[in-house]
């Protein structure tokens, strides 16, 4: 026996329409949440690729792509501020690859053009110029949204997001994802340019230290064997590569190497001590200069003040030009007589301690720096020294060296410091090192030296 068929209840048809607006608004969020995770995944790896890339090229071609993504646009541009004034566009991305090519021609002209518009126009300018090219080469139909690429402060670039769909809404979100993406690109180029300092500076940092290192094979690197005498130096640089001088050179190109014991007792040896005007590498420069001029005008066997005044004719040119001057103070001791010839070029005259009476004496001559006046003339002197007497030279960074008060060494501490040493010590090493003891306990521990200094001391037997 049929049955009617079933008629359709208001129930079912009521149900149904309950249940839409949940059904859409679970898509809805089901969507929001697959957009923020999209967007969180995409700022993800722009991170990791900020960590990771070493090149910021290719540091650069993702960020077009990562704009355009996280906005939804149709593509986005990346453009820079060249240091010769030019604007580039330096990457682009556009979704659909038919249209890529007119799209990077149009904004390569448009950046073309506020090259030769804006002339050298502050960068604010250059932005409501660059924004109005953009329009007039991508048409109307395209919208442009763009911020600024800050590094300190400073617009080094801008980021476009471009869309076709006249729909589209530049929105609060979409403006901070853009700024975020730009905060990012900004950090890469500052990256960047920090890496090529550093390198720059590694680079530096070695040659420094191979400057230092030939600086301190040009000094002596030991004392000659003099008969009936004794010597000690010592040299410490305020920087690695300093400017103070000390040199003992054979007067006859016949004399022994500085440490045989053979020497001919009536071989002379000059020794010289100078400090070039400032420190670092223009002073290290000059000095290892002159150390070869005047280790060629002591083998004509000319008078201290006459190899003085050769010295500074021949450095005279390369002086002035550089603005920097040179004191120095040459001798020549004769070991057969025990006199010392000397001839002083502003430099801190020696100290000359007389054993017999214990009192001490300078050692100085009337002349000029070397390198202020072409025609300086220089005069000689000499002094017999006596067995047990002691000389010492020095340069004003001993008694300039300044302690953490302020307060300086000054010339009347060293002489008293050099007296004690005398009375107490017998042998040169031992006077150098109780010397720069005083300085260095007078500096303090935790300062550092802020001038080269430099001591020679010559002990008669």
């Amino acid at each position: 026996m049929s049955q009617p068929p079933s008629q359709p209840t208001n129930s079912n048809s009521s149900a149904a329409t309950d249940v839409t607006p949940v059904v859409a608004l679970k898509e809805l969020v089901a969507r929001l949440n697959r957009e923020q995770n999209k967007i969180q995944d995409l700022l993800s790896s722009l991170g990791f690729a900020l960590r990771s890339f070493n090149n910021l090229n290719q540091f650069l071609e993702l960020i077009p792509l990562m704009a355009t993504r996280v906005t939804d646009a149709d593509g986005s541009a990346l453009f820079l501020h060249k240091p010769n004034g030019q604007i580039r566009l330096e990457q682009l991305h556009w979704q659909d690859s038919r249209q890529r090519k007119n799209i990077r021609k149009a904004l390569e002209t448009a950046s073309s053009q506020i090259t030769l518009l804006s002339n050298a126009a502050p960068l604010a300018t250059a932005t409501g110029i660059l924004d109005d090219q953009m329009h007039r080469y991508l048409g109307p139909d395209v919208q442009i949204f763009g911020t600024a690429i800050l590094v300190k402060h400073t617009e080094r670039g801008w980021l476009y997001v471009l869309s076709r769909d006249p729909e589209y809404s530049w929105t609060e979100t979409r403006q901070k994802l853009v700024r975020l993406v730009a905060d990012q690109t900004a950090v890469a180029i500052e990256n960047d340019e920090l890496a090529v300092e550093l390198r720059k500076k590694e680079r530096l940092d070695q040659e420094l230290e191979i400057g230092a290192e030939i600086q301190r094979r040009l000094l002596p690197r030991q004392c000659p064997f003099i008969p009936g005498a004794t010597l000690a130096a010592r040299c410490k640089p305020a920087n690695r590569v300093g400017g103070d001088y000390y040199d003992f050179i054979p007067t006859n190109s016949n004399q022994v190497q500085l440490n045989s014991k053979n020497a001919q007792e009536s071989g002379r040896w000059g020794l010289v001590i100078g400090d070039v005007m400032g420190k670092g590498v223009p002073a290290g420069l000059i000095m290892t200069m002159m150390r070869g001029m005047l280790r060629g005008e002591v083998l004509h066997g000319n008078s201290p003040c006459v190899i003085l005044q050769n010295l500074n004719r021949v450095m005279y040119a390369d002086l002035e030009n550089s603005h920097r001057f040179v004191t120095l103070f040459y001798s020549e001791y004769n070991p057969f007589n025990r006199v010392l010839s000397y001839s002083n070029a502003a430099h801190n005259p020696p100290l000359w301690w007389h054993a017999s009476t214990k009192t001490i004496t300078r050692l100085d001559t009337l002349g000029m720096l070397i390198g202020l006046d072409a025609n300086s003339q220089y005069e000689n002197a000499q002094a017999q020294l006596e067995p047990g007497d002691t000389v010492i030279y020095y340069t004003d960074g001993l008694t300039d060296a300044a302690a953490a008060s302020g307060d300086r060494f000054d010339e009347e501490n060293f002489v008293a410091a050099f007296h004690a040493a005398c009375r107490y010590y017998s042998n040169p090493q031992e006077i150098v090192d109780y010397l720069f003891d005083q300085v260095l306990q007078f500096i303090g521990t935790e300062k550092q030296n802020t001038d080269d200094m430099t001591l020679v001391v010559l002990k008669i037997q």
